[in-house]
């Protein structure tokens, strides 16, 4: 596996892969991997001769009071992981490469409406960050495809609709959530997590689990079942930022809907876990 700070030496060497008719895949992360990250991994070779993977903690996705100091660095182990993969280049740029003017005089690359609720409430200015990382890398690396993790729901709407309105010929694949045994999602956060929390953290899945069951039986108060999910959340010792049922696409959904996501944002001690749930129901009587 090759490995590379470089952008110049990233370029020449998929110029090389194309050229001899390769198709190329690609896996942005931030390091310290896990198995959800392999799993993109394993999608994109499927799909692709060539794979890159970058690893990059990018600064501009992350609040004046969020933890980009403190997550977690890992990239040896990471590199060692990614050519188990089958990845053939890593590519790990500093934040000088990626970004080579200061942050505040950058270009931004904003998608409305989706990047401003949800996590985009929550986090102002997030989005923009992970938009404008992700153009960035798209530019940088010219692959065929890329691949991301359904756990990140709105992350995969947004650059879904950024790749279609600037027209790239890039295809956007997205994987679904894998989890632990379980069923907490896999999350480079859980390590945050203290014993005590790691044992209650699966009862956020089984609370969206549950509600998923409510709106199947024929549940339609939308707004009433939310807040209800907040607050069983809150007695299994949640804060939760957010619950929320929307279409697949995050338009609020109607009466009649018969494929909805539930997505929900909560903290459990100093850590931010977030969680999504699709689900399917039959065709339901309007009468």
């Amino acid at each position: 596996m090759l490995q590379t700070d470089n952008i110049e030496s990233l370029r020449e060497r998929v110029a090389a892969w194309r050229a001899a008719g390769a198709r190329i895949g690609f896996v942005p992360t931030m390091g310290n991997l896990h198995a959800g990250h392999l799993k993109l991994i394993e999608v994109a070779r499927g799909q692709c001769e060539r794979v890159v993977a970058s690893i990059f903690v990018n600064p501009l996705q992350f609040g004046p009071n969020e933890d980009f100091t403190r997550y977690p660095r890992t990239p040896g182990a990471d590199c060692a992981a990614l050519e188990h993969a089958g990845v053939d280049l890593v590519f790990m740029p500093s934040v000088e490469t990626m970004y080579p003017r200061p942050l505040a005089q950058l270009t931004r690359v904003s998608v409305p409406q989706l990047g401003d609720m949800l996590e985009g409430a929550h986090r102002p200015g997030h989005f923009d960050g992970v938009s404008t990382v992700v153009a960035r890398l798209f530019n940088l690396v010219q692959a065929d495809v890329a691949v991301f993790g359904e756990k990140d729901w709105q992350q995969l709407a947004i650059i879904q609709r950024m790749v279609d309105d600037l027209g790239w010929p890039i295809g956007i694949v997205g994987v679904p959530t894998v989890r632990e045994a379980d069923g907490l999602a896999m999350s480079s956060r859980n390590g945050y997590l203290s014993a005590a929390e790691r044992a209650v953290a699966p009862r956020l899945a089984r609370t969206l689990n549950e509600m998923a069951g409510l709106l199947r039986a024929g549940e339609h108060d939308y707004a009433a079942l939310e807040r209800a999910t907040c607050a069983v959340l809150a007695e299994d010792g949640f804060r939760a930022d957010y619950v929320s049922i929307r279409r697949p696409d995050l338009h609020a959904p109607e009466r009649g809907d018969t494929q909805l996501i539930i997505l929900a944002a909560a903290w459990l001690g100093s850590t931010r876990l977030i969680d999504n749930l699709p689900i399917s129901l039959g065709p339901v009587s309007l009468e």
